[in-house]
């Protein structure tokens, strides 16, 4: 997922797009679920404000590059999810001003973690950006005080190119038999 080179300061070849000029996986946080990454993100302050890096084309194999991005805001206590994409991977970022529980479940019936869970708070005291590959059925909800922005920039046109076919999203929420559940989101 993140791309690796073998020093550096080294250039790609030339037709090798994609390579990265740092080594990336210092950076990144695996945690039980097979192909989802963790990624810190550093906020930057100085006396106008603060600025914090999302996306950097370097950093992530060309598969994963963002087709499109939106801003969700979410209220305190509001969960959105759980649910899951057949094609798409998303690439959320998580940095305030509220805090998120996210959930994470390998549903993927080949996955080496078929069937674990993660659950990680995330936002404003920890910013992270986070790579759900499909078949990772994911939620979150708004665990502060306060209305939470999420960034996403999927890989995937939502409703494919001018929103002319079928979402791929498969919804969990109002399954009352789901095994993927939040407790209290019922």
């Amino acid at each position: 997922m993140l791309k690796k080179t073998k020093k550096a300061d080294e250039e790609p070849a030339k037709g090798e797009g994609g390579a990265v000029n740092v080594e990336v996986p210092q950076y990144v946080e695996r945690g039980p679920i097979h192909d989802v990454w963790w990624i810190p993100l550093k906020v930057r302050h100085d006396s106008r404000g603060w600025l914090v890096e999302l996306f950097r084309q370097d950093l992530l194999d060309p598969q994963h590059h963002p087709v499109m991005a939106y801003v969700s805001l979410t209220r305190p206590g509001v969960t959105r999810g759980p649910h899951e994409h057949r094609e798409q991977t998303d690439y959320f970022c998580f940095i305030g001003p509220s805090d998120f529980e996210v959930h994470l479940w390998d549903a993927r019936r080949h996955s080496p973690t078929h069937g674990a869970k993660e659950v990680r708070t995330v936002g404003a005291s920890a910013p992270y950006a986070l790579l759900v590959p499909p078949g990772v059925v994911h939620a979150y909800k708004n665990v502060g005080p306060v209305d939470g922005l999420v960034f996403n920039a999927a890989n995937r046109l939502y409703g494919g190119w001018l929103r002319q076919s079928p979402v791929d999203e498969i919804r969990h929420e109002h399954d009352p038999h789901s095994p993927y559940r939040l407790e209290g989101s019922f």
